[in-house]
């Protein structure tokens, strides 16, 4: 099983990025996507049901940020919009078998840089 998250990079404020994580090896009941600021503790982003779509964010970035899924190519992907310099971090894609699991599996993470 294998995570491979890609499309962070560097972008002004009030700029737009859009993650991408390609998943094999099996299929998930959710996938998600968290972070983790330089001195800070892992903070969840946001989490998409794979196969009803539901979908479900942190409330700084409600409004800002859109996970959605393709099913044909097995990616989730996290459009972030009006970034904020507070939005620095490394972004992981994570992904859970069932509804009620812990996220099982991670990627490698991908940088984002919010410069102001």
């Amino acid at each position: 099983v294998q995570l491979q998250a890609s499309g962070g990079g560097l972008v002004q404020a009030g700029g737009s990025l859009r993650l991408s994580c390609v998943a094999s090896g099996r299929t998930f009941d959710t996938m998600g996507w968290f972070r983790r600021a330089p001195g800070k503790e892992r903070e969840f982003v946001a989490r998409i049901s794979w196969s009803g779509g539901s979908t479900f964010y942190a409330p700084s970035v409600k409004g800002r940020f859109t996970i959605s899924n393709d099913n044909a190519k097995n990616t989730v992907h996290l459009q972030m919009n009006s970034l904020k310099p507070e939005d620095t971090a490394v972004y992981y894609c994570a992904a859970k078998r069932t509804a009620w699991s812990a996220y099982d599996y991670w990627g490698q993470g991908t940088q984002v840089t919010v410069s102001s």
